[in-house]
């Protein structure tokens, strides 16, 4: 009986070690498909670019069926940049409201703008976040309107 425990024990290893693989690969697999369902946008004010990634939810893609966008941007409460959309975004699965923090990309649903945020806000009902601002925030400092393209950046 003992001259078979070597074999078992090997073959118990085999096990941990097949199963504990199979499980990085799962969450290799997961963390992928995590990182394909978020959206790159870049937003153009004349020279300067805003990179930003977006989240996958219906408002997002409700949002990126609309681009490449013109938008005119104005300052609102020197918080944000405010824009509105050419139609108003779904806001199916979209929770009562967000707290937004610098550089959260959102949409103010009872207005149906879309809004940059360069300060800190606090807690507001109808707004959905839609992702995060990447680079360039310090371009959103300009005063009064300025024009952007919004534009899907294609995946690699």
């Amino acid at each position: 009986m003992l001259s078979h425990l070597p074999q078992a024990l090997a073959f118990i290893v085999a096990l941990i070690f097949s199963a504990n693989s199979f499980a990085n690969d799962t969450a290799l697999s997961r963390a992928e498909q995590d990182e394909k369902h978020m959206y790159a946008i870049r937003i153009v004010f004349g020279e300067h670019i805003v990179s930003a990634t977006l989240e996958d939810n219906p408002s997002t893609r409700d949002f990126i069926a609309q681009l490449p966008l013109s938008l005119d941007f104005d300052d609102y409460s020197s918080t944000e940049k405010i824009a509105y959309l050419p139609r108003k975004l779904t806001t199916t699965g979209a929770p009562p409201g967000v707290d937004p923090d610098v550089g959260d990309i959102a949409y103010y649903a009872p207005w149906g703008n879309l809004a940059l945020f360069y300060q800190d806000f606090g807690y507001s009902d109808g707004l959905i976040r839609l992702g995060r601002i990447t680079a360039g925030l310090e371009h959103l400092s300009f005063p009064g309107s300025k024009q952007a393209k919004i534009e899907l950046v294609p995946a690699d």
